[in-house]
């Protein structure tokens, strides 16, 4: 689409479908060289092998430090560097309170919250290294917000998500990186079709301020506004991507 981000390398967790996909091709199109990264090693190859050209995919458990320490090792080894990283990688449940053990609580925060540290440490820790500046963006969502039911453990990972990267700007200003979140409302991606959220749609219309169903390349076209140089004065900031839904 654009030369915007052309020789910059991003990193895209959980970008072998839906939001993540849609993030990772247009980061590509945008000039991106794109590391597509997921704990589905076959539908991570399939992204990068859509995507092209330079694209590399690493597969990685973003819950585990270990599997991350490899994730960048090879990503040291194959690029001259992080400039973007997109914290996409997500678990999205529909469990009902009565049945949240905490077995499904550390699970879903162990991937949505400490996953985005971990990757997020190695990453900045590599920007600060290169001494370039950089990017994070994070996936939260706008249950945060609305404290959508069935959800109690993902919209506490994706609230934590938010603080995480209300802090993270304010550490990480000083090395010209900058840090903002996303709200999505539903998204018709994969993985909700696939869902009992798929049910939601037509509530979640009654309640937007636009009619229609939000689609991965909406998410998709803001960060890649956010990894830009156009947003180069935006950081410590969560932006709601939702039709409206929400408003505040």
């Amino acid at each position: 689409m654009t030369d915007r981000l052309a020789g910059r390398t991003a990193l895209v967790t959980g970008a072998a479908q839906g939001i993540g996909r849609a993030i990772a091709e247009r980061l590509a199109a945008d000039g991106a060289t794109v590391v597509v990264s997921d704990i589905n090693a076959e539908g991570g190859m399939a992204t990068a092998k859509a995507i092209g050209g330079k694209a590399l995919a690493i597969a990685a458990d973003v819950s585990d430090a270990a599997s991350v320490k490899n994730l960048f090792d090879q990503i040291e080894a194959k690029t001259d560097g992080i400039d973007i990283l997109v914290n996409n990688a997500s678990i999205v449940p529909f469990i009902a309170w009565d049945d949240v053990d905490l077995a499904h609580w550390q699970k879903i925060i162990g991937v949505n919250l400490t996953g985005t540290f971990i990757v997020t440490r190695a990453a900045t820790d590599l920007m600060r290294a290169k001494n370039r500046g950089g990017r994070v963006i994070s996936i939260s969502s706008n249950t945060f917000f609305a404290g959508t039911p069935n959800m109690a453990a993902y919209v506490a990972a994706k609230g934590g998500v938010i603080g995480f990267t209300r802090a993270l700007a304010t550490e990480l200003g000083k090395y010209n990186i900058t840090a903002n979140a996303l709200t999505p409302g539903l998204i018709e991606s994969d993985g909700v079709k696939a869902s009992p959220h798929n049910q939601a749609f037509g509530f979640v219309e009654m309640l937007q301020a636009m009619p229609g169903k939000g689609q991965p390349e909406h998410i998709a076209d803001v960060v890649s506004f956010l990894a830009s140089d156009d947003a180069r004065w935006i950081t410590g900031q969560t932006l709601n991507v939702d039709a409206g839904m929400v408003r505040h």
